[in-house]
């Protein structure tokens, strides 16, 4: 059984992700091997888990994945560990819209049967955050709130109001924490700056966060709520059996062809394996580890480089992913790298399978902000003022690499670009809401869109992926 923990608070900018962060390497640092996890979408904030643990930072999105997934997947990423830590999303009720419970931090909390410590920013109250912590922690009796971690407390005098107020709530408080510029991690259009575009930086405010925690928090009292967690008894995802353990009932849509059963592996005497290059590097960090787990289990050999270095594709590449990521950032250095940007043309050209969501999607196009990209794309992008945000339920329009088409998968959108046309003659996706409208190329072996997706939830997506590269 893995000791765990839910970070969550009322509402984002409380510094989950700090508490969080600190947390993970301040237990690493004491020998633990700890296990990290997100709960939503979210690619930018397991990258400092990664860099706090040692280990892949790993979401637990119940809309994408599904609900019954969630167990399964804690378990696969968090086994052998001795503790892990959930950082939660947003507020801790707050879900996908209109989708009541789906996919909220609490929510994930249930089905991890683990206990909550909420971070509370108390830099504006003193009396009143008992109840804040009291509403919080009776409105849903199935969540577990164990314990509260203080936020931004100015003064020895302040921290006296807090706690006394605190004092008759039932919720024990578990740490209070001063404000310290040197934890802060700086933000831009899309949320926080990733690990890989600021790594000397990051270690520092990575190592300044477990300080933090370790002078404010009460580490044995945190460890000891963790190990209150009762067992979960569920069994780990296997990317190889992954159909076996698909959506659990929870009526999320997936690949129709054949979810009960393997993916399929690639024997040698029917085919050579197929090498997958994916993307990586500064420009384009933007990747669930179960994507790589699934095309490895498929049978590709999955290879990565890096846009903004390599003048040329991986020897012998037969497919090619390249996921979501900051190119608006990189786009001078992109345009640059003239040999690569003509050897993705060659390999689209090829006919060879090519799966990009968003920022993949801006590098296949003609242009963007003006600057030469790959030009596999009739089409061109530039910046915009305007956020595009929130979860997606998708149908496949036509057939592609990733699915037949009339499938239906759930993926996300978050960006801060516009793509002219929208859509290719043959579209991606068609989405059913916030408003329904077609999005998306389908042109050859290529299927690029905005939508991001997670392939545990829908693991024919890579099987299907794969044979095409074969």
């Amino acid at each position: 059984m893995v000791a765990r923990l839910v970070i969550a608070a009322p509402s984002s900018g409380a510094g989950k992700t700090t508490v969080a962060t600190g947390l993970m390497a301040a237990f690493a640092g004491r020998g633990l091997a700890v296990s990290p996890h997100k709960v939503g979408p979210d690619y930018i904030d397991p990258g400092y888990h990664a860099l706090a643990t040692g280990r892949p930072g790993r979401n637990l999105d119940a809309y994408m994945c599904g609900t019954g997934l969630i167990a399964p997947l804690f378990e696969h990423g968090a086994r052998g560990c001795d503790l892990a830590v959930v950082e939660g999303v947003m507020g801790l009720y707050d879900g996908a819209a209109d989708q009541g419970e789906l996919a909220s931090t609490a929510q994930v909390a249930k089905l991890l049967k683990a206990p909550v410590v909420l971070v509370v920013d108390a830099s504006s109250q003193s009396r009143s955050v008992a109840a804040l912590v009291h509403g919080f922690a009776s409105w849903d009796p199935e969540v577990r709130i164990g314990g509260v971690i203080l936020n931004k407390v100015a003064t020895d005098r302040h921290e006296h109001l807090l706690r006394e107020a605190l004092g008759e709530s039932g919720v024990p408080v578990l740490g209070v924490l001063r404000r310290a510029p040197a934890v802060a991690t700086p933000s831009r259009h899309l949320g926080l700056v990733p690990v890989a575009e600021r790594q000397a930086a990051a270690v520092s405010a990575v190592a300044a966060q477990a300080e933090q925690v370790l002078a404010g928090c009460d580490m044995e009292g945190l460890l000891a709520l963790a190990r209150s967690a009762p067992e979960l008894r569920a069994e780990p995802w296997v990317p190889e059996v992954a159909g076996r353990l698909h959506s659990g009932g929870s009526g999320v849509p997936t690949l129709p062809q054949s979810s009960a059963r393997e993916v399929p592996p690639a024997p040698a005497e029917r085919m050579p394996t197929p090498r997958v290059a994916v993307a990586g590097g500064a420009a384009f960090t933007f990747s669930y580890a179960e994507h790589a787990e699934l095309l490895t289990a498929a049978g590709a050999e999955v290879v990565t480089f890096d846009p903004l270095r390599d003048e040329a594709l991986p020897e012998g590449t037969s497919g090619l992913v390249i996921g979501g990521g900051f190119p608006e950032m990189y786009g001078a250095e992109l345009s640059a790298n003239e040999p690569l940007r003509k050897a993705v043309a060659e390999l689209a050209a090829a006919g060879a399978p090519i799966a990009a969501e968003c920022a993949g999607l801006l590098y296949l196009a003609r242009s963007l902000d003006g600057r030469p990209m790959c030009g596999v794309l009739d089409a061109d992008a530039r910046m915009s003022e305007r956020l595009t945000l929130g979860y997606r339920d998708a149908v496949a329009v036509n057939d592609s690499v990733l699915a037949p088409a009339g499938a239906r998968m759930r993926g996300h959108e978050f960006h801060r670009t516009v793509i002219e046309p929208g859509a290719g003659a043959l579209a991606a996706w068609g989405l059913r809401q916030p408003e329904r409208r077609v999005e998306g190329f389908v042109q050859g072996g290529v299927h690029a869109s905005y939508v991001h997706t997670h392939w545990a939830g829908s693991p024919e997506a890579a099987a299907r992926f794969v044979e095409h590269c074969a």
